[in-house]
């Protein structure tokens, strides 16, 4: 039985293990090493994950879902045909299809991992992560923060000592830096912060938005396809927008064309609130560290968004350095799992690296606010510092706030601002206690935060010395264990489609898009090659069908490369 590492990425997932040496990529049924993060359903009611639910999600939009770990830790749920299904749900088949790929490569059976999170994630989000993977089949041995992973690949791939470096970190939906030092054979996070509603994904999105201006257009008014094709476009305009300075986007809504032309700066200037609020995380992480950017030995830059000029800008203008891009940013994450699952299972050749972490935001609790005349609310008081080393373990002594009082009841939260109004709510804390004058009362509130980043919470009632752990009540977005081995059985009801007609898929799923994209001529063309191609699946031969299928997709290949959405 074996343990893997998994990147579980807004926009795409990678899976890795440790051969003994090095972190190595596993590929999927497409000998690809990234799984687009997308879940559907095909003509048959089956589930597909990967590349052929990317195909569709063009043409099939109403069957097809993407970036639903932005919703981590909430109680959203999603229509998928006739079933409905929560984030981590969602999260879990993406899982489930990793492992699939992970067991045919590795040839064994595949029960532990460990998985990157954001390192912004709440408690709510990373205990839906864990709940994701245990959907999955997976016993989630570690949470990993993604900047601490790409650090300790970083790390292992320089082979230097006593360096400072900054990694940067921006996803297709979320945004971590941190600050980070190795010496003696010690990585040790100094500094984290980020904004996890924050990722490339928003950077297509001001393209739309700047789009839809442009042409008066009212994006409501949109039909599921014609704003998945505007999506597309979007996301290739951006894409071009790395390696030249001009491109354009184009749709057809109603026999109609729209196209835009778009340069670089004008990209930078649509973008402009979008790079102010890259700026704030950056600034913060540098005073809690207490450095310069000139302090710096390195710059990491991690994530597929981080390949954007304006990114790579940013980061040189505010830090004082170019960036270095000899990793790959899309890797460098999942790299640095498969080591946490060599340094896990003790490793030799990793024994002499000790890996810390920090508390990425302040946790704490609402009480009384004696100034508050009904307009203020409610006072965050702090018991974990944010940035403070973990494990951690915190208590504070707190009082009742008024006469003959038999309960207390705060709110339980995280971030940075004074009052609670203003931070995230993680759940609510309630215990009973004697009745007694006001402050004659105290309980003992202690906060432990573990190195998954999960959050428990105890108290001790002083006057009757009683002990109990509190459950956090109140969080609608996470799941009980009865309701997870529930969920469990629903999932494993699912028909998943065949992992081996996975590539033969993905190929009629792509020419039903170029079908729909064209028109005249090239539309009758690719009609003809999908009969061809339909017809020869049928005959089951599949040395011809093989042969086909290359044939096909580079002639595939060509269409799009010629197309204007491209």
């Amino acid at each position: 039985m074996s343990m893997i590492g998994i990147d579980l990425g807004t926009t795409n997932s990678l899976v890795t293990y440790w051969d003994g040496k090095q972190a190595s990529l596993i590929p999927n049924g497409l000998n690809k090493v990234m799984t687009p993060s997308i879940v559907g359903i095909d003509d048959s009611g089956a589930i597909i994950v990967g590349e052929v639910a990317r195909q569709r999600l063009q043409t099939h939009s109403d069957k097809t879902l993407a970036n639903f770990k932005r919703y981590m830790g909430s109680n959203k749920t999603f229509s998928l045909g006739k079933n409905k299904f929560r984030p981590e749900e969602l999260s879990a088949l993406v899982l489930k299809s990793l492992k699939a790929d992970a067991e045919a490569f590795l040839n064994e059976e595949v029960t532990d991992a460990v998985i990157s999170v954001p390192a912004y994630f709440s408690d709510a989000q990373r205990k839906a992560t864990q709940a994701a993977g245990q959907l999955a089949g997976l016993n989630v041995k570690r949470l990993i923060n993604e900047p601490t992973a790409a650090a300790i690949a970083y790390g292992m791939h320089e082979k230097k000592d006593d360096i400072t470096f900054l990694v940067f970190d921006i996803g297709g939906g979320t945004f971590d830096v941190s600050i980070l030092e190795l010496f003696d054979g010690v990585m040790q996070v100094n500094a984290s912060s980020g904004d996890n509603r924050l990722g490339g994904e928003d950077f297509v999105d001001v393209l739309i938005r700047a789009f839809a201006e442009h042409h008066n257009m009212k994006l409501d008014k949109l039909k599921g396809q014609q704003l998945a094709n505007l999506r597309l476009s979007a996301e290739n305009c951006k894409q071009a927008l790395t390696s030249e300075m001009h491109s354009s986007m184009s749709i057809r809504v109603k026999k109609q064309n729209y196209d835009m032309s778009v340069s670089r700066e004008q990209f930078n200037d649509f973008s402009a609130d979008l790079l102010q609020r890259l700026r704030q995380p950056l600034e913060r992480a540098l005073n809690d560290a207490d450095l310069h950017g000139d302090e710096l030995d390195s710059i990491i830059l991690v994530g597929g968004a981080s390949r954007m000029p304006i990114i790579r800008s940013l980061a040189s203008k505010m830090l004082g350095k170019i960036p270095s891009a000899h990793i790959n940013p899309d890797e460098i994450v999942a790299l640095g799992t498969a080591i946490q699952v060599g340094l896990i299972q003790n490793d030799e050749t990793l024994k002499e690296i000790v890996l810390t972490d920090v508390s990425p935001y302040t946790l704490g609790i609402d009480i009384h606010n004696e100034n508050d005349q009904g307009e203020s609310g409610l006072l965050f008081h702090p018991i974990i510092e944010r940035n403070s080393p973990v494990p951690i373990s915190r208590s504070d002594l707190l009082y009742n706030a008024s006469d003959n009082q038999s309960k207390i009841e705060m709110g339980i939260y995280q971030g940075e601002a004074l009052y609670v109004r203003e931070n995230i709510k993680l759940g609510t804390l309630k215990l009973k206690i004697p009745r007694g004058r006001a402050g004659s009362e105290s309980i003992d509130v202690r906060f432990t935060y573990d190195i998954n980043g999960l959050l428990e919470v105890e108290v001790i009632v002083t006057s009757t010395g009683k002990k109990e752990r509190v459950v956090i009540e109140g969080n609608p977005g996470l799941l009980t264990q009865k309701e997870i081995e529930q969920r469990l059985k629903s999932l494993q009801g699912l028909k998943i489609h065949p992992r081996e007609k996975l590539e033969n898929s993905v190929l009629m799923a792509r020419g039903e898009r170029l079908y729909e994209n064209a028109l005249g001529e090239k539309r009758a063309y690719i009609a003809e090659l999908l009969q061809l191609f339909e017809k020869t699946l049928n005959k089951q031969d599949l040395a011809e069908i093989k042969s086909l299928v290359n044939e096909i997709t580079e002639i595939f290949d060509q269409l799009e490369q010629d197309s204007p959405l491209h």
